[in-house]
């Protein structure tokens, strides 16, 4: 375990020396792949809430059907 994570260190370390980026590169990098995260997580949030809010509408829908059916089969159409 020890000789693993001195070989872990030595890698970290060896790739931040020969990092083809600059630092600013790198920072500017991440800052514009956590923005398209916060993007791809937004855009799955709005998905979420159209099902959401359609799988309501049909709920109510389908509900309104089934008390518009019942009115009739017992008659009581408008007494709601």
């Amino acid at each position: 375990m020890k000789g693993f994570l001195i070989g872990l260190g030595i890698g970290v370390g060896l790739g931040v020396l020969f990092a083809p980026m600059s630092g600013e590169e790198t920072r500017n990098n991440l800052a514009d792949r956590a923005s398209d995260l916060q993007d791809s997580a937004r855009e799955l949030v709005d998905q979420g809430k159209e099902r959401v809010r359609s799988g309501i509408s049909a709920v109510r829908g389908q509900a309104q059907n089934a008390i518009g059916r019942a009115q009739q089969a017992t008659g009581t159409e408008g007494n709601v």
